[in-house]
């Protein structure tokens, strides 16, 4: 039985600031590494064994896997990092204070764009520093492919074309797989998985370091899900 296990990052120094991050490298806070370490703590604690792992490009995914490897004590196995499982590209937005773009562009568009599923902010101009051809991480990557801006549906699709691709084929051999990634990005996938729709992935929260687990047949069929804590002390 495959065995899947998403969580989102630990809180970065951006979330702290509450500042739009989308594909900025930005690392973690404090606070979210304290989380990844707790996270690492609980799959221990549940003697999880991880057969292999995956990644963002951005450091703030790549460290929290990373500590909750070691944490587990499996800082041994594969540790693969695509870019088809990076944050929302929040264009324009990225870098900005998130009250004061609401302040700005007023708050019907804030949330349409925020908390919508298939409005992209503004694009990020091709000239912009900010735009990820221009950024090394990508270097490799077909610039035809890198985003100026994403809506949660383009998120969705890449995620969910990059699960098929790579991760199924590791969840059909029974593997346990663990990808660190973003709160979009894992939306995406969570949508897809749960077959939510629409218009209820946005509402759905993802919490920072939280642990989701879902169980799947050799036929792919969710047999279980449910969310991976800390067992009582009692």
């Amino acid at each position: 039985m495959g065995k899947l296990i998403l969580v989102r990052h630990g809180k970065s120094l951006w979330n702290v600031a509450n500042i739009f991050t989308g594909w900025t490298d930005v690392d973690l806070a404090l606070e979210g590494i304290e989380e990844a370490n707790k996270a690492g703590e609980i799959i221990k604690e549940h003697h999880i064994s991880i057969d292999i792992c995956y990644s963002s490009f951005l450091k703030r995914a790549i460290r929290t896997g990373l500590i909750i490897l070691e944490n587990a004590n499996l800082m041994h196995i594969d540790f693969i990092k695509s870019w088809k499982l990076n944050e929302r590209n929040y264009g324009a937005w990225q870098g900005l204070n998130k009250e004061e773009v609401k302040s700005a562009v007023g708050e019907e568009l804030f949330l349409k764009v925020r908390r919508g599923f298939s409005t992209p902010p503004p694009i990020l101009p091709i000239t912009d520093q900010r735009h990820p051809k221009f950024d090394p991480l990508y270097k490799n990557v077909n610039k035809k492919y890198l985003p100026a801006s994403e809506s949660l549906e383009d998120t969705e699709v890449r995620v969910v074309q990059y699960f098929f691709e790579v991760i199924v084929p590791q969840l059909v051999k029974g593997k346990t797989v663990l990808v660190a990634a973003h709160g979009n990005s894992i939306r995406g996938l969570m949508a897809h998985i749960e077959n939510i729709s629409s218009s209820a992935i946005p509402k759905v929260n993802v919490g920072t370091g939280v642990l989701q687990v879902y169980e799947f047949d050799t036929n792919m069929i969710l047999k279980k899900q449910y969310k991976l804590e800390q067992k009582s002390n009692i």
